[in-house]
């Protein structure tokens, strides 16, 4: 039986605001009413209060500054003085609707973008000299604030210099590769390659600096809201009313064309999150994690966006489906590569459910919980599942892995559907509000659609519904979960947007548009009765992974909600439960993950990530800096192809589907990769194993 889930409402009731007054009541300040609502909405709406005391001040005030300075290239020690007058007071600002930090902030910021401006065309008007033993930090953590002019105007130099470093280095390579294939490929001056690095570092300096110059008290006080709504927690939001375009970029984090999420760090743009289906999903370079140094349209020379904000850097990535963009990325250990992608919109039937059979194992992959919320007909991913699951049957598969890896979550009507799939009935997640008893959603189909052995494979990227249905499968004893990493992602909350014009009274036109805010309202809980927030789901069988120690996840993010239990439900273990002979499985699989040599390749590589991810410093004389982006590229290469097809993989598309998959010669391609992939993938040959060890 199909069910549509609603988002439960807490029990507190939105009001409109200031629906006893008129117009001639009083005159409105939008900005104190905006501030007003949002926090009434807040303290009254969110699934964690906070008390607003000097705590909650104090987190405002240092995750403020990290956002509007996080690279601490504006600001002075003195101004960070000036601004420490507010640390506790910000709280009572926030009472009363008024804004005198924020205002100060703001001012001060604003003259030092003006005075950066003036330092930048200084510094890039004379070459730099790239035979002086020095380095820069970038680990922000690490460096203090400028005690004044001439050392705000030092680092602005260290900062410049960089970035021509990185520039003339990539012109260095270019002119060596040309060397090797033309002898008679004369060389360029290296004077020359200086001036025009930094030429196009001035240029993308400027470009950025009108940029930052166009930032509004608008602009301004949306970081400083957010700097409020985040210390909730990392997924709480307050969007300003911009025009529509922009409003959809802010709410989904995608660039569109591409298809990715990304996030501001410490300067740069990072890639948060990949789209499934989107360009550069199906592309498979570009990774969560890289850091987008520049950008460039084909052909062209390519745009620094260091430092740039997030907003503008995306209207260089998006475009018309069919142009190219490419994207130059340091990747987590440090590696710098371009990456071409041509843009596309998401092709949904790249996001739906596929199966294939290895070595009489049935194998489904899951990029996402997809559901039609709308009655026309679209698909859902539990109908589709369960298609997967009765062409494997009549393949007479001896066992079924299900691939959650990389999947966001999405629909939670059709994760309790799915897991409904594989046990006769029973509860599969409790809901929690901020007030009142947690709501239970279960299976109440006792048919069985496979009752055979079963893997659910999982990563650190597995997340949301993801981590409900692998905690359901491992709390019944139903199925082993594999994971390429030590937890999932750790996201166990639940968000609603709500449009704040929707609060003020009719008769307050005059101070709309408001904007929207997003708020956490509910908390998943296990059936176990743990939360999947924070701890997410730990594997069964732990494997080798790329992202083992770095900091990735819920837990990673500012300002969590934290992890908590509640009373455990009522149900009855799986009748052949796995759970009575996880001791055996995971024995044989670490013995088999121990004689593996791809498995110590990444294991290896992990490691190496977590140093350099370590190493913040980077060295200023192109000497030493070439000996290091060397070093880098040559550690990098030994793990370039340590993924190969494996003999022992034997891979066929399923009957059924043949004849759909051969009507076209595009979607044939598309198998054919995807089935090389499969032949590569050391992790499902492991899955397969081990459902091999399920008796």
């Amino acid at each position: 039986m199909r069910f549509k889930l609603n988002v439960i409402i807490p029990a507190f009731a939105f009001f409109v605001l200031f629906s006893s007054y008129t117009p001639k009541d009083k005159v409105l300040d939008k900005n104190e009413v905006l501030l007003k609502l949002i926090m009434q909405s807040l303290n009254q709406g969110h699934y964690q209060s906070q008390i607003i005391d000097n705590d909650f001040s104090t987190k405002v005030f240092n995750h403020y500054l990290q956002q509007i300075d996080g690279s601490k290239k504006y600001l002075t020690s003195k101004d960070i003085e000036k601004l420490g007058a507010f640390k506790t007071e910000i709280d009572e600002q926030i009472n009363k609707g008024t804004y005198e930090f924020f205002k100060l902030s703001e001012k001060l910021m604003s003259k030092r973008i003006q005075e950066a401006g003036v330092y930048a065309d200084e510094i890039l008007s004379k070459p730099f000299d790239f035979s002086k033993d020095e380095s820069i930090e970038f680990d922000d953590t690490k460096r203090s604030y400028a005690e004044g002019e001439e050392a705000v105007k030092e680092v602005w130099r260290k900062f410049l210099k960089y970035r021509t470093l990185f520039i003339l280095e990539d012109l260095i390579s270019k002119e060596d590769e040309k060397a090797k294939t033309d002898k008679s490929f004369k060389r360029t001056p290296f004077e020359e390659l200086e001036k025009k690095a930094r030429e196009s570092v001035r240029k993308s300096q400027k470009e950025q600096q009108n940029g930052m110059a166009k930032i509004d008290e608008s602009d301004w006080l949306s970081i400083y809201l957010n700097s409020i709504t985040t210390i909730y927690d990392p997924h709480t939001a307050y969007f300003p009313p911009e025009d529509k375009e922009n409003f959809d970029i802010a709410m989904s984090g995608q660039l569109e064309g591409i298809g990715a999420r990304l996030s501001s760090k410490g300067g740069y743009i990072v890639v948060a999150e990949i789209v499934p289906g989107s360009a550069c999903w199906r592309q498979g370079k570009l990774k969560a994690g890289d850091k987008i140094l520049k950008v460039g349209q084909g052909s062209e020379e390519p745009i620094d966006v260091t430092d740039m904000r997030a907003d503008h850097a995306v209207k260089y990535i998006r475009g018309k489906k069919g142009t190219e963009v490419r994207l130059t990325v340091q990747q987590v250990d440090g590696n710098i590569i371009t990456i071409p992608i041509i843009r596309d919109i998401v092709v949904l039937e790249e996001t739906y459910a596929k199966s294939a059979v290895i070595n009489n194992q049935g194998y489904i992959n899951l990029p996402k919980f997809y559901a039609d919320f709308t009655g026309n007909g679209g698909r859902d991913c539990s109908d589709d599942v369960k298609n997967e699951i009765e062409k494997l049957k009549a393949e007479g598969v001896e066992g079924i892995i299900l691939d959650l890896r990389n999947n966001g979550g999405g629909s939670l009507q059709d994760v309790v559907e799915m897991a409904g799939l594989f046990i006769k009935e029973g509860p599969i997640v409790q809901v929690k509000a901020k007030v009142g008893k947690p709501r239970v959603y279960s299976d109440t189909d006792e048919n069985i659609y496979y009752d055979g052995p079963l893997v659910v494979m999982v990563n650190t990227y597995s997340a949301s519904a993801s981590e409900i249905l692998a905690a359901a499968m491992q709390d019944y004893g139903r199925a082993v979960i594999v994971g390429g990493s030590p937890t999932t992602f750790g996201k166990g909350t639940v968000q609603r947007a709500f449009d704040l014009d929707g609060f003020v009274s009719e008769a307050y036109n005059e101070i709309k548009p408001l904007g929207a805010l997003k708020l956490t309202l509910q908390k998943f809980y296990r059936i176990d009765g743990g939360a999947t927030q924070l701890k997410g789901v730990t594997p069964d069988v732990i494997l080798p992974d790329t992202w083992s120690y770095l900091n990735v996840g819920e837990k990673d993010q500012e300002f969590p909600i934290p992890w908590d239990e509640i009373g455990p439900l009522q149900y009855d273990q799986w009748g052949n439960s796995v759970t009575t002979q996880l001791g055996g499985i995971q024995q044989k699989s670490a013995e088999r993950i121990r004689k593996n040599e791809i498995f110590k390749l990444i294991d290896e590589n992990a490691k190496r990530y977590k140093i350099q991810q370590e190493d913040t410093k980077y060295p200023l004389s192109i000497e030493k800096y070439q000996a290091k982006i060397s070093r880098i590229n040559e550690e990098s290469r030994k793990y370039d192809d340590m993924l190969q097809k494996l003999d022992d993989m034997q891979v066929s598309f399923l009957k059924a589907d043949i004849s759909k998959i051969n009507a076209d010669e595009v979607t044939k391609e598309k198998m054919e990769r995807w089935k090389q992939n499969l032949e590569k993938d050391v992790y499902i040959n492991e899955a397969i194993a081990i459902l091999d060890d399920i008796k």
